[in-house]
């Protein structure tokens, strides 16, 4: 699942190498490799895949997830996105809710995301491995010094961009944007989990984000996101 040779676009390989080559980077591989070893089963099988698929500078949307699905075939490297033939989980059926009642007229084939990368929406979890049915299990790992420190290189980015921050897990990420850059749209509101996304203080059904986000790039001469899928 995962090797000591990272392989990604090479805007993100000064970042990832610098990582990897530190006391942190090598314990957290330390750890994973241990874990894979013992057979334990980790998601997804490619944790970097979504500097794969998107370059820092054509990052125009930044959402942050906490970490992977953890059922047998759903996380696939991008945060809240499942395998087009997997089932929607209850938060992504409320990610479509919320499109849908902004944008009556927006489509949803499957729960495959990647077309949102594409146009440079970064979908990135603070947490980017997780054990089999056991959420939450690669917390305090390593991946959040990564994660905090891609932040930072996409908060220092002089494009501007939305940040939209759900959950009380995401939104401690603030401060990180904040120190570095005030120009960024930040967009706060509770998880969009069953669990959540009615209560206050801001639920995440009816927040308006994903317009409130495409009005914002517009005014900044940007191209809006298409959030059909």
């Amino acid at each position: 699942m995962f090797s000591s040779k990272v392989e990604v676009l090479r805007q993100w390989q000064p970042l990832m190498d610098e990582f990897f080559a530190s006391e942190d980077g090598q314990k957290l591989f330390g750890e994973l490799k241990k874990q894979q070893e013992k057979g334990v089963v980790i998601y997804p099988p490619d944790p970097l895949r979504l500097f794969k698929l998107v370059a820092p500078e054509a990052v125009k949307v930044v959402i942050i997830g906490q970490d992977p699905y953890h059922g047998r075939g759903q996380a696939n490297g991008l945060a809240f996105s499942v395998t087009s033939e997997v089932k929607l989980p209850p938060s992504l059926k409320n990610i479509f809710a919320e499109i849908k009642a902004e944008y009556p007229q927006a489509t949803f084939s499957s729960g495959a995301l990647e077309g949102w990368v594409r146009q440079g929406v970064a979908l990135l979890n603070s947490i980017l491995t997780v054990e089999e049915s056991r959420p939450a299990s690669h917390r305090k790992l390593g991946w959040e010094t990564l994660t905090d420190r891609i932040i930072l290189e996409l908060a220092c980015e002089q494009i501007p961009k939305v940040f939209m921050l759900w959950g009380s897990f995401a939104q401690e990420k603030e401060g990180i944007i904040r120190q570095v850059n005030s120009n960024h749209l930040i967009l706060k509101s509770n998880h969009p989990s069953p669990l959540s996304a009615r209560r206050g203080p801001i639920p995440f059904l009816g927040n308006g984000h994903f317009r409130k986000a495409n009005e914002w790039l517009v005014s900044k001469g940007l191209v809006p996101i298409d959030w059909s899928c």
